[in-house]
């Protein structure tokens, strides 16, 4: 898994400064077991220079005029003035720190396009409120999301056209990852005359209540050795967890988890983390051998856990703490919170173990998610999937122009659209580690390549097709759009 923006400075200048996120986008921050990627340097980022836009609060209300601050990056290096195309890369459910250097950056070096980014509402500094209530979280929802990047779209044309003195509009496509995957494919759904198209990457289009595909898709991707040895892991662990669960936490770094779920669910994205972002070796090698060689294999996971997990990919043990989770002083680890109340309200994408053959504790199951949505939100909060299904079509979406890709070993292309139709392709990136947003990014993705570089995947040839196919539909998209405009 939106931003902010301000505008173009002097235009006699043919370049500018900024940056993007994350994200999977999807990343400047994130949480693992939401969508998306970590970004470390600040040489992952094409600019980090920081803009500013006056933001509606509800897009909805007639009465409702409140405004608030909404953070926004420009990057125009590649621009060619002034009617080369807008990249509107969208940021999703973390901070927004900047526009990173990866793919896009080629593809705006190619098409001769500038690249803006606009934070997401509530998440980074682009919190509406001083305090996020439960009840201050009414405004935090993906409808509204859109309606900020329609808003700003036509806030950054008109700018731009002052700034430039010319009053037709720039072609425009909308680029993201993940969550930002789907809000590209919904924006091009709900306002189709305000991009000419847009890049779907790992998109999660389906609202899902019991997402157990999830857990089957791991399975699947890790292969017959580190699936067994992963599910030994497991069986071993609640085993001793069983006569000392005290002992067990404190194995594995995560003491402070006093709700045996929070930690169960810790567990398994240690292990979900590795196939999502192209690094799968990561956690089958160490187990496999440990299996092979008799050795401790709840051990061997412990040390992957701490060594890798926690340590080299970076993730805090208090993302998976209800008592962090409900916490209402925004700040730096306020993702958390956010992006669970849109789970809890909207969008569910429950990873629940299956009936048979799960990757993951029984204890993680749907009422661990409804327990943790009513303990951090309160009464009342819950995902009506059929609703956020209905609204956007969800695998049966019914757009237009829009590109959807996905990595064959990500869990989350279950929740994407796999199935081309005419107007909307669908591509599958095949390799070993292929993971989530591979087009854009690269592998693995435990840090940013820079220019989203695939020659440490397994298979390069199987981004550099996607990759072209992605081009030649841009191209054609692009200049059908510059058609009318012409007219």
């Amino acid at each position: 898994m939106g931003k902010i923006l301000t505008i173009v400075r002097l235009w006699l200048v043919a370049t500018a400064v900024a940056l993007s996120l994350s994200a999977f986008t999807t990343t400047g921050h994130v949480t693992p077991r939401t969508v998306l990627n970590r970004l470390s340097a600040s040489s992952s980022f094409l600019t980090r220079t920081e803009h500013w836009f006056n933001q509606t609060l509800d897009h909805f209300s007639p009465y409702n005029h409140d405004k608030f601050q909404q953070r926004y990056y420009e990057f125009h290096d590649y621009f060619r003035i002034p009617d080369g195309p807008i990249f509107l890369k969208i940021c999703g459910e973390g901070p927004c720190n900047g526009i990173s250097n990866d793919y896009l950056g080629v593809l705006a070096k190619k098409f001769g396009a500038a690249i803006v980014s606009l934070e997401h509402r509530y998440y980074g500094k682009s919190s509406p409120f001083k305090s996020l209530t439960t009840n201050n979280l009414r405004y935090l929802s993906s409808k509204q999301a859109l309606f900020d990047l329609a808003v700003f779209r036509q806030y950054y044309q008109d700018s731009l056209n002052l700034k430039l003195n010319k009053k037709v509009e720039n072609p425009w496509f909308f680029f993201g990852v993940s969550y930002p995957g789907a809000l590209s494919a919904w924006f091009r759904l709900k306002f189709p005359h305000l991009t000419c198209g847009s890049l779907a990457s790992s998109a999660v289009v389906l609202a899902v209540y019991n997402f157990t595909e999830f857990d089957q898709q791991i399975g699947e991707s890790a292969g017959p050795e580190c699936k067994a040895a992963l599910q030994e892991t497991n069986r071993l662990v609640e085993q001793r967890f069983a006569t000392n669960k005290k002992e067990v936490k404190a194995l594995f770094g995560a003491g402070e988890l006093e709700i045996d779920g929070d930690f169960f669910y810790f567990l398994a994205d240690a292990a979900v983390i590795a196939f999502q972002y192209g690094n799968p070796d990561t956690v089958c090698s160490p187990l496999v051998q440990a299996k092979n060689a008799g050795n401790d294999l709840v051990d061997a996971y412990a040390k992957y856990v701490k060594d890798y997990y926690i340590g080299s990919f970076g993730t805090n043990v208090q993302t998976y703490n209800q008592k962090h989770l409900k916490n209402t002083t925004p700040g730096e680890d306020s993702a958390d919170r956010l992006w669970w109340f849109q789970v809890c309200s909207e969008v569910a994408y429950f990873q629940v173990a299956p009936a048979n053959d799960s990757m993951r504790s029984s204890k993680v199951d749907t009422k661990y998610h409804l327990d943790l949505c009513k303990n951090v939100f309160g009464e009342g909060v819950y995902p009506d999937v059929d609703s956020t299904n209905i609204y956007y079509g969800g695998t049966k979406i019914a757009g237009s122009k829009i590109v959807f890709t996905n990595g064959s070993q990500d869990p989350w292309r279950h929740a994407s659209k796999q199935i081309s139709s005419p107007d909307m392709p669908s591509f599958l990136i095949t390799c070993h580690n292929c993971g989530h947003g591979t087009d854009l990014r690269g592998c693995p993705q435990s840090h940013l390549n820079i220019e989203g570089d695939a020659h440490n995947c397994s298979s390069p040839d199987a981004v550099h097709k996607v990759r072209q196919q992605l081009v030649e539909k841009m191209d054609l998209w692009l200049s059908e759009c510059q058609a009318t405009t012409d007219v």
